[in-house]
């Protein structure tokens, strides 16, 4: 048996470049059924294909490069019981990083992954007021000017 790289296909891919590249773009707009019953693929498949779709993009593109203004929020997941925080760039409207739990930990290492040149370079960060957005931010942007995010704004 020959394994060899072709230039349509990721390593390990059992699918195309461009059909990975569809599935992951789906998953962003789409409900999980919805992704699965129109690719004809398992929502696990789903998963797998977005891993390797980030780990291309994450090797070709300075997510924190040009970073100013961001906004900080946690989600639940799995009605309620399992957190994400999650940071966007508010001039781009792009999710900068997210990872599970949400707590001063959580965010300190997306603080820490940032490096302290791409930290010195935020000016603006969007939150609501929970105290460990707070003491992560005071400890890590303290340059940062803090603003209520818009939904708070407006509650």
């Amino acid at each position: 048996m020959v394994v060899a790289a072709v230039p349509w296909a990721r390593h390990g891919a059992g699918h195309t470049r461009g059909f990975d590249q569809s599935v992951a773009w789906l998953a962003t707009t789409c409900a999980k059924s919805a992704v699965t019953q129109l690719m004809r693929i398992a929502w696990r498949t789903v998963g797998t294909i977005i891993s390797r779709v980030w780990a291309d993009t994450d090797r070709q593109v300075d997510l924190p490069d040009g970073l100013k203004r961001i906004g900080i929020d946690e989600i639940s997941y799995r009605k309620g019981y399992k957190y994400l925080t999650v940071v966007v760039d508010h001039d781009t409207g792009r999710l900068v990083w997210a990872a599970p739990g949400a707590d001063k930990a959580a965010l300190a290492a997306f603080f820490t992954r940032l490096g302290p040149e791409h930290r010195a370079a935020i000016t603006h960060i969007s939150s609501d007021t929970a105290g460990w957005i707070r003491e992560a931010v005071t400890e890590h942007c303290p340059q940062a000017i803090r603003c209520a995010d818009p939904f708070h704004m407006v509650a």
